[in-house]
């Protein structure tokens, strides 16, 4: 009974911590002046709402496809916020709350399996004599492989940027979509690779997971709750890489690629739903690649 208790208090707060998130996320999103995708520098976007029926004038030359030009300007938006902040703690600390939010919002949903049940195994085993070990401890573990991913990403936010500058606005508007369209593709690509089928395994089931990397004590739930951290990276890695190129505060694709996180480890799909957002994203890769489409919901 204490242990049912104890599950159904472990979910609503986890519960409670995910909205919170979104609802953060989603005010980040619409007040904060942070162009943050690693495509996504540059030139002015058209005003929202506008529609792109005329050549697009950019530094003193026309553009003559729209769809290229559409593409181009809206991957290459931004120049603001924290792009400004350039090689600085501001600017980092900046972008890792936004991340350690977002993050929070996407990815807690689909580690939900895996805390209850670590909680469950925990709370039998201080039964048995064993020291309980709070689920904090392994959600930590699971926490500080993403922050250090925020990291990273944060990096190559940075040298994405100087590359991009480096360009003229015609350029950008020509590279753009192909850097897109190349970053949809290899997203595409790695969901059938045995890379991400392993770690997905792993991240299917958490019994199996739990099971056989069971350490004791509070290092060990530290480092359990690090290592399927690290499986989880490693199957969500290239889904978030599109997020990246695509811009950060992309309130519709962060709301798609967390269903697709969720319907991947969750739901009872097998290797089908990979399958089918890895083929999607290839088609669209090579659409947006060519300019035969523009990049949907881009920030």
């Amino acid at each position: 009974m204490v242990a049912g208790r104890g599950q159904l208090t472990l979910l609503g707060l986890l519960a409670v911590l995910t909205i919170g998130a979104w609802v953060l996320t989603i005010h980040q999103a619409r007040t904060m002046d942070m162009g943050m995708g690693i495509v996504a520098r540059g030139a002015v976007a058209p005003a929202a709402g506008s529609a792109q029926t005329e050549p697009v004038a950019m530094d003193g030359m026309v553009q003559d496809n729209p769809t290229t030009s559409n593409v181009g300007m809206v991957v290459a938006s931004g120049m603001s916020g924290m792009a400004r902040d350039g090689w600085s703690w501001d600017g980092f600390a900046t972008f890792f709350v936004v991340w350690a939010v977002m993050m929070a919002a996407m990815m807690l949903p689909a580690a939900t399996p895996v805390l209850l049940l670590f909680r469950t195994i925990s709370a039998k085993r201080r039964e048995r004599g064993h020291a309980l070990v709070p689920t904090w401890v392994f959600a930590t573990g699971y926490l500080l492989v993403w922050a250090a991913a925020g990291g990273v990403t944060w990096i190559l936010v940075q040298l994405g940027s100087e590359m991009a500058g480096r360009l003229s606005t015609t350029s950008r508007g020509t590279w753009a979509p192909l850097a897109l369209g190349a970053t949809l593709a290899a997203a595409g690509l790695y969901q059938f690779t045995p890379l991400k089928s392993m770690c997905l395994r792993q991240c299917q089931s958490p019994m199996g997971f739990l099971m056989t990397h069971w350490r004791d004590g509070s290092t060990g739930a530290l480092r359990m709750g690090a290592v399927h951290g690290g499986y989880c990276l490693g199957c969500c890695w290239a889904l978030f890489a599109v997020l990246v190129a695509v811009g950060v505060m992309s309130l519709a694709w962060m709301l798609l690629l967390t269903l697709v996180v969720f319907a991947e480890k969750v739901l009872p799909l097998g290797q089908r739903a990979p399958r089918v957002v890895g083929t999607a994203f290839l088609a669209l890769g090579v659409l947006v690649a060519v300019g035969a489409t523009g990049m949907p919901w881009s920030a």
